[in-house]
């Protein structure tokens, strides 16, 4: 590795711009790199940062422009197109590698290189904001306190709107419907598969579960065997998305995921400062041994997206400033359950025995 340059690549996206932003805000200067060229130089030179513009899809070129990189942090989606281009590139450079996925296979995909990354002393750790830290501390924390839990359920409660990359990589998960984690494996599911009552720290709800990155990262953290996560969602809404299990087929064409993302470009901006300014978002988790007892945690923190850029910019820091060992991390496995609480307005974890 090189001095410790940090570059942002995919920095012209919503959450990719605020972690730029509030980076210079930090007194960090990164540089900011993608494919789109115009939008690119026009962010360096708004913020007064160096650009690189080039695609994943040679390995050559993007060995070449990470060589002298000692950090990657990774914000151009779908991460299940451009994730293993980008942890194969740093590998091979030896580049500590972050990213802000919540997508399964992304995770597993990771794990799966953990030896490549040891072997190459970096980091690999996918996750780094509001997918997964949070969800993925208090499973940390609740396994603590429950050492023979059998059974983690997850979720979390917000208000905050959809960015564009967040909104497509949902479209892009329709065919695939939902998973869930049975006696240590990762199980396809129909979409809305369960559907409980929960309250996530704001009163209680209908919610149905997901299949959330903690399916893959809560297990690696806490090594749980079944795990599921869920979200609220209205039975009338549930319902609808279980008729969608009958089309899932359907959102495998091309042609569709493309009609569908033209119109999420057209319609879809993500939350305004204000907007993430005065959404909070509610973590709730539960355990449970084979005895029955059961253990359950709250904690209330900032905004989806406020968290994905604080949580990124927390990791970025501890890698510049400490020598981890290399290989394959979850964000609790590498800094710590206690990570989410150094976060700027998250409450502490409220326990409660059942």
């Amino acid at each position: 590795m090189s001095e410790q340059k940090v570059l942002i690549y995919g920095a012209n996206g919503y959450t990719g711009t605020l972690i730029a932003e509030h980076a210079v805000n930090a007194g960090m200067h990164p540089i900011i790199a993608g494919r789109n060229k115009q939008a690119i130089e026009t962010l360096g030179q708004q913020l007064a940062l160096s650009t690189r513009i080039f695609s994943l899809d040679s390995e050559q070129e993007l060995s070449k422009q990470l060589d002298d990189i000692y950090l990657v942090i990774h914000c151009a989606g779908p991460f299940s197109a451009t994730a293993e281009p980008m942890m194969n590139a740093c590998i091979k450079t030896k580049t500590h590698y972050i990213d802000i996925t919540g997508e399964i296979n992304v995770f597993e995909l990771a794990q799966q290189l953990d030896s490549q990354a040891k072997q190459a002393g970096i980091v690999l750790c996918p996750g780094a904001g509001f997918d997964v830290i949070p969800t993925d501390c208090l499973a940390s924390q609740l396994k603590e306190k429950m050492p023979d839990a059998t059974h983690l359920t997850l979720g979390f409660d917000s208000s905050s709107g959809l960015s564009p990359g967040t909104a497509k990589t949902s479209v892009e998960g329709l065919a695939h419907g939902g998973k869930i984690r049975v006696d240590g494996k990762i199980t396809p599911v129909p979409l809305a598969f369960k559907s409980r009552q929960i309250d996530f720290g704001n009163g209680s709800k209908n919610a149905v579960t997901i299949p959330w990155g903690d399916v893959s990262t809560a297990y690696h953290s806490t090594q749980i065997p079944n795990i599921e996560v869920y979200i609220p969602i209205s039975p009338k809404r549930a319902k609808s998305l279980r008729r969608l299990n009958l089309l899932r087929w359907l959102f495998k064409f091309n042609w569709v995921q493309n009609k569908m993302k033209s119109k999420i470009d057209k319609t879809t901006q993500g939350p305004t400062q204000s907007q993430r300014e005065k959404s909070r978002t509610y973590i709730w988790g539960e355990v449970k041994n084979a005895a029955g007892k059961t253990l359950t945690g709250r904690i209330e923190t900032s905004n989806g997206y406020e968290l994905t850029y604080e949580g990124t910019l927390e990791i970025t820091r501890a890698l510049l400033s400490n020598n981890f060992s290399g290989g394959a991390y979850t964000p609790s496995k590498l800094f710590g359950n206690d990570l989410i609480q150094r976060l700027p307005a998250t409450s502490e974890t409220k326990l409660e025995t059942q």
